[in-house]
């Protein structure tokens, strides 16, 4: 349900967007952790919760659940978006995004770290052919990081990381990253 690698660099995105970070902790359980996300908006004064949901029916509909018996409404602006286009707005509108993590068919370690760029795209269109990935990692294919965006005040900068990688899958431990003004 939530993204948990290099989770401890939220602050830095919440900096970066320049929104209050509100934290809490969730087992990871199947359902509890949709208990946990309830828990949590419930201290909020709010009306209504942003996801960046796309394909995940699994997240989407429990978000849907949690916000209805909260009385919230749940935006979910890119849900239905045709992932290659949507890959390809992103780059147009200037985000910096890398993979952070992989676990599928087609990906090695040499992903990890990689800047999606257009030659990216190109590659996860031949594994969406090859394999039947979905290009954005809606399936848990892949996670990422944004590391600039024409909404960021700042961007952020990652100066040390470890790629690791066991068998089939891996992820970027991201050791140390800072916030960098943006030029121009």
């Amino acid at each position: 349900m939530f993204h948990t690698k290099n989770i401890r660099l939220i602050e830095l995105f919440a900096e970066c967007v320049g929104l209050p970070l509100l934290k809490a902790e969730t087992s990871g359980e199947p359902e509890r952790e949709v208990e946990d996300l309830k828990l949590a908006l419930g201290r909020l004064e709010v009306d209504g919760v942003v996801s960046g949901a796309v394909a995940s029916n699994y997240q989407r509909s429990r978000v849907d659940r949690v916000c209805s018996e909260l009385r919230l409404q749940h935006l979910a602006p890119l849900w239905g978006r045709e992932p290659e286009q949507l890959l390809r707005e992103m780059l147009r509108v200037g985000m910096d995004i890398i993979i952070t993590s992989a676990s599928a068919y087609g990906f090695d370690e040499s992903w990890l770290g990689r800047k999606i760029d257009e030659a990216a795209v190109e590659d996860l269109l031949e594994l969406n052919r090859k394999y039947g990935i979905n290009m954005l990692g809606e399936g848990g294919e892949y996670e990422s990081l944004v590391l600039d965006a024409p909404f960021f005040r700042k961007r952020i900068e990652v100066l040390e990381a470890e790629r690791i990688w066991k068998g089939d899958s891996g992820y970027l431990l991201i050791r140390k990253a800072e916030l960098k003004d943006k030029s121009g």
